[in-house]
């Protein structure tokens, strides 16, 4: 006889009734005097040493334990948000966990919170970071579909949403947390010495929801015949007589008498009246055996807790690195080759949450803006802190033509190559084109051909704002230099004092900024400090840190003046929190892209950011490769980059990609001018096999000048319509004379990725030799020798020439300690030399350094050579004449 087997299982006999899930009886929150054994029933007290519960217990904890071996500063931690008086069980979550080695919080809301406060409040808690799990304790009323879809399926650890009942249905355990309760009712009838569910006759009565269908779920798969239904139903005493084993889900009507039930019958008890001391059955239901020794309630207690470790589990894994699932997109080039929109609109992007998800990116790691660009959050870094970074990547070129050679085309053909055609990881760093080009000179900035980022507008254009934030910084701090001189100026010392440090509520004290003390000049925003400062940090309190050390003046004895004294470091820092993030964004073939910061090469250092490098090396994965792009010629972009970004990042390049044109070549070896918007001449659209001979020693010059630094170069010929086969020829030949690893004809531009498949392979053979990279200089070098040494050995300059303004600002830099920074040139980019007129590699030149100013923060020193101007104009005829919006369709016109 087993008619007691499970009839009183004491205080915990609980579970859902009408679908409540066993979350609804869980808390952990401050605990409440304990009632009285006699108030609980027979079973009351924590389970004995040795129960099943006990068992759970102890596995998990050495479950966790093995976890955070690897993962020392783990703390899981199960967030319970309760909206009811219902709080008994909650010492017993407490103290479970806490020797389990799980952290509890305990969310209290009004006992009549409304769904969406409810709702909120788990939202809330999805979105944290230091929540791994999430458990409900509300009115049986607050119970419905959308609160309990509201969990985070991974955060999910009682099992109640649709996704974990889904993963269940389909035999998915591993992924899916099952209701406490229902493994808790399994535990139990599999506990009996002489039970079998094979074959048995199981009837779930007064359950629905989410426990029902994980209980028939499991039985069936124990081979069990599940049976369902209410108590109100026909016919209900044949099912009882029916039944082997009854699961109760809800209290029993008095009207239902026990006779009902047949003594051999095996009963659990799955609904929460337990808390007002009820049976549900009566008192003359007498228990002839007790074939279970436990109560059910702290047996599913113990079960949530194991779901946590489960939960706690996958989250690590989920944290690990992830192999991409990249699906590329096809393309189908026509010939002749479109213009620049028409082939970026032909293409349809993928969603930027598909292509985040494709390469690794968690969910949570990702800020959206529209359907084709998202911000990449800088936690990613400390998520794959211990992955091998990927090989890394320098795209820089041979002094260009106005016209540019091509570097963004080749950074894009390149990856799109390695991805899409050799099925490599990589991504391509790009930087964010300033307006003044793509409104005055060069119009779009996003590649070319079929080698694009695309949609194209968007690049170009506002994209995520960040040009936006740094001109709103810039602003403010001039608002803060003005008003501070300004206020000191028509002030008195006391009367300044009493305004900058105002009496309040009696009391006067300093700011948290002022105390830090007590112990300019207009650029464009694409060459100011902020900027530079955004390319070159490494975290969100490095930034803070740069953007307070900014000199902005001197004051009357020759002392710096910061961003920190004038008390706008915090302000600025609130103005970039967001522009910190890189952009994600895809090439024409669905290859990922970061596009983050956007210095000018020629006034300011040329890069992209360091940020979107370390995290674009995280996610390629060792054996992966990330390129990215320096500015204008290498004796430029390319030195600023090994110089001063290097330094700042700690990354060392595996190979620089040299670009070159014969049409560039053929400039340099003594052709005919070549201006922006006016028609090429005919040397430049015929085959001139000298014109190419003598312009190669440009190129030879600029190998020259990476192979100082001890990193292998492969020259990259961009290869328009007009050039014919022996041109292309006798540059590759020439370059790998020059010493160049190998040199490679590209037609990207044309065939997309496929294109710049034989620079791909070349890439990789290239990485895979060892290199010996050094700096130019030491920092430790005056101000004056680091300068001479790029204008020597760079160059080609034979000696420098400091006008009185530049020496007496070294003489000031170096006596307020700023000496040992590196050195960013402002020089033009269409010559080796300060004479834009000059090709090929000009010698016998003094190099004029007509002034020298310091960007502290970004933390470099800057000469501007000759007559450089850091606030550059439009041209005569801008691009913007051709730019226009469609009204009815809102489409972008003449951008390329």
């Amino acid at each position: 006889m087993r008619l007691s087997a499970l009839c009183r299982l004491g205080w915990a006999a609980a579970g859902p009734r009408a679908g409540r899930p066993w979350s609804a009886l869980q808390s952990a929150g401050p605990p409440r005097r304990r009632r009285t054994a006699s108030a609980r029933g027979p079973s009351q007290e924590l389970p004995a040493r040795g129960s099943a519960a006990r068992e759970i217990i102890q596995s998990s904890k050495k479950v966790l334990a093995s976890l955070q071996k690897g993962h020392p500063t783990f703390k899981p931690t199960l967030a319970i948000v309760q909206a009811t008086e219902e709080d008994l069980v909650q010492e017993i979550n407490q103290n479970f966990a806490e020797e389990i080695g799980l952290h509890v919080i305990h969310i209290c809301l009004p006992q009549g919170s409304s769904e969406d406060e409810i709702v909120g409040e788990i939202l809330r808690l999805n979105e944290d970071p230091m929540v791994h799990g999430v458990a409900l304790h509300l009115s049986e009323h607050a119970y419905n579909s959308e609160v309990l879809n509201a969990v985070k399926p991974e955060k999910d650890v009682d099992g109640v949403s649709d996704v974990n009942l889904g993963r269940l249905v389909r035999g998915d355990t591993y992924n899916c947390s099952v209701s406490p309760i229902a493994g808790a009712v399994m535990e139990l009838l599999e506990k009996l010495a002489d039970e079998t569910l094979d074959g048995k006759k199981v009837l779930l009565i007064g359950a629905c929801g989410p426990l029902e269908a994980s209980l028939q779920c499991l039985l069936q798969r124990k081979g069990a015949m599940t049976m369902s239904c209410q108590w109100k139903t026909h016919q209900l005493q044949s099912k009882l007589h029916q039944a082997d084993v009854v699961l109760v889900g809800s209290i029993k009507p008095k009207e239902i008498p026990v006779s009902w039930i047949r003594p051999e019958t095996t009963i659990v008890n799955c609904y929460p009246d337990f808390l007002s001391g009820k049976s549900g059955y009566g008192q003359d239901l007498k228990c002839s055996k007790q074939a279970v020794i436990e109560a059910i309630g702290p047996l599913t207690i113990a079960m949530r807790m194991q779901n946590m470790v489960k939960t706690s589990e996958r989250w690590i894994q989920s944290q690990q690195y992830r192999k991409w699932n990249l699906h590329c997109l096809k393309l189908q080039p026509l010939s002749p080759v479109p213009s620049d929109i028409e082939i970026s609109r032909g293409q349809s992007p993928k969603a930027v949450d598909v292509l985040a998800k494709e390469i690794g990116l968690l969910a949570d790691e990702i800020e959206i803006y529209g359907q084709t660009k998202a911000k990449v959050r800088l936690s990613l870094l400390e998520r794959l802190k211990d992955q091998p970074d990927g090989k890394y990547v320098l795209v820089a070129g041979m002094t260009p033509t106005p016209l540019g050679e091509g570097k963004s085309t080749v950074t894009i053909g390149l990856v799109q190559a390695l991805t899409a055609h050799l099925n490599v990881n990589s991504f391509a760093c790009l930087r964010q084109p300033s307006q003044g080009p793509t409104f005055g000179v060069k119009g779009g900035a996003a590649g070319g051909g079929y080698a694009q980022v695309i949609p194209m507008e968007e690049f170009n254009l506002h994209l995520t704002g960040d040009i936006h934030a740094i001109t709103a910084a810039n602003n403010l701090l001039a608002a803060a230099i003005d008003a501070r001189i300004l206020h000191e100026g028509t002030q008195s010392d006391k009367a300044l004092y009493n305004r900058l440090v105002p009496v309040v509520n009696g009391v006067r004290e300093f700011s948290s900024i002022q105390l830090a003390r007590l112990k300019a000049q207009f650029d464009i925003a694409v060459a100011s400090e902020i900027m530079a400062i955004l390319a070159l940090t490494t975290s969100q309190t490095d930034m803070k840190e740069r953007l307070g050390k900014m000199v902005v003046a001197n004051d009357r004895n020759g002392h710096p003046v910061t961003a920190e004294d004038l008390g706008v470091t915090g302000a600025l820092a609130v103005l970039m929190k967001d522009a910190i993030k890189p952009t994600l964004m895809q090439t024409l073939e669905g290859t990922p892209v970061f596009v983050h910061a956007g210095p000018f090469a020629n006034i300011a250092h040329g890069n992209s950011s360091v940020l979107a490098d370390k995290i674009a090396l995280k996610l390629v994965g060792e054996g992966g490769f990330v390129v990215t792009e320096a500015g204008f010629g290498a004796d430029i972009g390319m030195e600023k980059f090994f110089n001063i970004k290097c330094r700042a990042s700690g990354l060392v390049p595996s190979v620089v990609v040299l670009v070159a044109t014969v049409r560039a070549l053929k400039m340099h070896g003594g052709g005919p001018n070549v201006t922006a918007g006016a028609p090429l001449k005919k040397e430049y659209t015929e085959e001139n096999l000298q014109l190419v001979a003598d312009g190669c020693c440009n190129l030879q010059k600029q190998i020259q000048i990476a192979q100082l630094f001890g990193v292998p170069v492969v020259v990259a010929l961009n290869v328009f319509k007009t050039d014919s086969h022996a041109e292309v020829d006798l540059v590759c030949d020439i370059a790998k004379q020059a010493g160049a690893f190998d040199a490679v004809p590209c037609n990207h531009w044309s065939a997309g990725g496929r294109g710049a498949v034989e620079l791909a392979q070349a890439v990789r053979k290239a990485a895979r030799q060892e290199i010996s990279f050094k700096y130019l200089y030491n920092l430790e070098l005056p101000i004056t020798e680091k300068i001479r040494i790029i204008a020597q050995k760079v160059y080609g300059a034979d000696d420098i020439e400091l006008s009185p303004a530049a020496e007496s600002q070294i003489s000031r830099y170096s006596q307020q300690g700023f000496g040992n920074l590196p050195i960013c040139m402002a020089k033009t980019h269409l010559s080796l030399s300060h004479q834009p007129e000059r090709k090929g590699v000009p010698t016998g030149f003094i190099l004029p350094i007509n002034d020298v100013r310091a960007s502290i923060g970004a933390g470099f020193i800057y000469p501007l050579v000759g007559t450089m101007s850091t606030m550059p104009g439009l041209p005569t005829r801008p691009c913007f004449y051709d730019i226009d919006l469609d009204p009815l369709t809102e489409q972008v016109k003449g951008l390329f």
